[in-house]
């Protein structure tokens, strides 16, 4: 099953939340842990991350808090999802090790390619800014089939 962790899943909506708040000015980890009742330690470790990898801005002082440290027309769920979880794979055959016992003989490792490039191509061709316009889902005109 091809599933986001429970960090992927609280980072999107972290960085969902502070586009939404757009110019108001940085939102605290608590304000945003409170609103999706996400416990804080966990949200705080995800927000710091994200950070680190610059996708967030961090501000300090009274009013300080997290802002997405660019436009979220240009931040990709992959982006996101990827600075949380690091490289995604959807098999053990697809990651950088590359190579199991069926190497040689797999039927199904380049038609699984072809699904997991798929996969990557509509996460980074939806942007932070689709997710947070409509929170209820993402628009089927961002889906394109070949």
């Amino acid at each position: 099953m091809l599933r986001l962790t429970k960090k992927a899943d609280y980072g999107l909506i972290a960085v969902t939340h502070l586009a939404a708040a757009g110019e108001r000015g940085a939102v605290s980890a608590k304000e945003i842990a409170d609103a999706y009742h996400i416990p804080l330690p966990l949200l705080a470790k995800i927000l710091q991350k994200l950070a680190r990898r610059g996708v967030l801005a961090s501000v300090h002082g009274t009013n300080g808090g997290y802002r997405l440290s660019r436009d979220a027309g240009r931040i990709s769920a992959l982006e996101v999802i990827r600075a949380i979880d690091g490289p995604v794979a959807l098999t053990s055959c697809g990651g950088s090790h590359g190579d199991c016992g069926q190497s040689e003989k797999c039927t199904v490792r380049e038609p699984l390619r072809v699904v997991h490039d798929g996969i990557m191509e509509l996460l980074a061709g939806i942007s932070i800014s689709d997710l947070s316009q409509d929170r209820r889902r993402v628009p089927l005109t961002m889906i394109q089939t070949s």
